[in-house]
């Protein structure tokens, strides 16, 4: 998606919404895009950035539902995959030995490199330093998903999402003197996928309860376990 321009009429059908209401929001400067011989044309990046910044804002899971609901819409069916699924054996660190905001981002793609599905730590490590450069992925809430900016199927064997935990918390972006302890990874094979792993991470995160019992977990069993219930209740 990243390297598509969409018209008005394709933008719409992408995030399977009424043509008047996505012009409307364009006309008003809630969507990225510029006009070109007086029609609105958007660029699929710019799309992708204000999808994955949106599903960040989000706090609602009636609201993460409907967006999860139309990305879903545009991933074949062999592609949908629940989140514990998607992380492989040796995917979970209890806990993640950072200090960091660095060290953090080299646990991360180590352990990535440790489940055999990412093949280039470095070039990895250095998207996601960009992209925290760009927006930082850490929320209020002491949850960081880290991601590239861009999809690098060409270093990934297959999709997949790493989970770090650690205990102490650690400076990284999520506002005013708050902290992160909880580090998601998540290396997708193309855009459509990430977002649509992203809103559904999303509504997970916003389970009440979930954050909590998950900082309680002490084994990756336990953490496997908590996730694949609590995405039950979401379904």
């Amino acid at each position: 998606m990243s390297e598509t321009n969409f018209d008005l009429s394709e933008l719409a059908k992408y995030l399977h919404l009424p043509e008047a209401q996505v012009k409307k929001m364009a006309d008003r400067g809630h969507l990225p895009g510029r006009k070109v011989k007086g029609e609105w044309m958007f660029s699929g990046s710019e799309i992708h950035l204000w999808l994955e910044n949106r599903i960040g804002m989000i706090e609602s899971d009636r609201e993460l539902a409907t967006v999860e609901g139309a990305l879903t819409q545009s991933v074949p069916a062999d592609e949908i995959v629940p989140i514990s699924d998607l992380i492989p054996p040796g995917g979970i660190e209890l806990p993640l030995g950072a200090k960091t905001k660095e060290s953090v981002i080299r646990g991360m793609t180590g352990i990535g490199v440790r489940t055999g599905l990412l093949w280039d730590p470095e070039k990895m490590a250095e998207a996601l330093r960009k992209r925290e450069e760009l927006h930082p992925t850490a929320l209020d809430n002491g949850v960081a998903l880290l991601h590239p900016r861009r999809p690098m199927a060409g270093i990934l064997g297959e999709t997949f999402i790493a989970l770090g935990l650690n205990g102490r918390g650690i400076p990284f972006g999520g506002g005013f003197d708050s902290l992160t302890d909880i580090f998601f990874l998540i290396c997708s094979m193309d855009d459509r996928v990430h977002l649509r792993v992203l809103a559904r991470l999303s509504r997970i995160l916003t389970v009440k309860g979930f954050l909590e019992q998950l900082r309680e977990q002490e084994t990756e069993k336990e953490v496997r376990a908590l996730i694949a219930a609590t995405e039950k209740e979401i379904v």
